[in-house]
């Protein structure tokens, strides 16, 4: 398939885009040369990210599977993004082939590669939509269709909220999506900090603010991560470093110390 083939109609290349940046830090090939072209930039700043992008990855693995041992068999992923190895309806359904899951995000490319991902499989969708729009995705045909309120929902929020300034009121985003959940769901959170960083990290978020890109992280502390979880029960080990969490190999860490700590992790169950 050429490249002309599978863009979207309407998707700008000349401005960068986080999902597809995120693309091309994983070895996919679904990003264009200004997406490329940003990371190179990033990467030459903050060496190692790549290395911190693999590592929220493999958290998405071993967190889908702690929730399907927890009994959830359904999965709401926002901000899914560009489909690549080891999607949340990969891992959960080949633990239990029952799960359903449901994919949201933005990017019109993330969105056009999952839905050809997920033909013929009737338990897994996707839906463009905006994840400040809680009510329109929760209310939604699909997730109408695939997710029952009443049971267990598994909530994943990875590398997303840091892209919600202050101003929109992250905490309260999460909790408009918690309220909708039943008892004994389970929220996952991956969010970039500064607290372990040196001052490369600022010459990484600079390089996106100069970028033009309509996506702006905002870096928040232990303490403002964790009150993200209001509502949920924090389970062990916490609020840790992403290569922390319950690492299950050397394929979980990053090699450089400070890769591990980028990106805080942590899954709460609701009270």
């Amino acid at each position: 398939m050429t490249q002309s083939e599978w863009i979207p109609s309407g998707v700008d290349i000349s401005v960068p885009s986080v999902a597809r940046t995120y693309d091309y830090m994983l070895g996919g090939a679904h990003n264009f040369a200004v997406d490329r072209a940003l990371g190179e930039q990033i990467e030459a700043a903050m060496p190692g990210l790549r290395n911190s992008a693999r590592v929220n990855r493999a958290f998405l693995g071993r967190v889908v599977r702690f929730m399907v041992d927890q009994g959830v068999r359904q999965f709401l992923d926002i901000g899914s993004g560009i489909p690549t190895v080891g999607n949340v309806h990969e891992v959960a359904q080949a633990e239990a082939p029952e799960c359903r899951v449901l994919y949201v995000d933005r990017d019109p490319v993330a969105v056009a590669h999952s839905e050809l991902m997920l033909v013929g499989n009737d338990r897994a969708a996707v839906v463009q939509a905006d994840m400040r729009e809680p009510e329109t995705i929760l209310g939604g045909a699909e997730a109408r269709r695939l997710l029952d309120f009443d049971q267990p929902i598994g909530l994943l929020m990875l590398l997303m909220l840091h892209w919600v300034p202050d101003s929109a009121d992250p905490r309260g985003l999460v909790a408009r999506y918690r309220d909708a959940l039943a008892p004994g769901s389970y929220l996952a959170i991956t969010h970039a900090t500064a607290d372990n960083q040196s001052e490369s990290l600022t010459d990484a978020t600079d390089l996106i603010k100069r970028s033009n890109s309509p996506d702006q992280v905002n870096l928040r502390t232990h303490a403002e991560v964790t009150e993200l979880f209001d509502g949920f029960e924090l389970v062990e080990p916490g609020l840790v470093g992403c290569g922390e969490w319950r690492p299950g190999g050397p394929g979980d860490i990053a090699s450089q110390p400070d890769m591990n700590m980028l990106v805080y992790a942590g899954v709460g169950r609701k009270l």
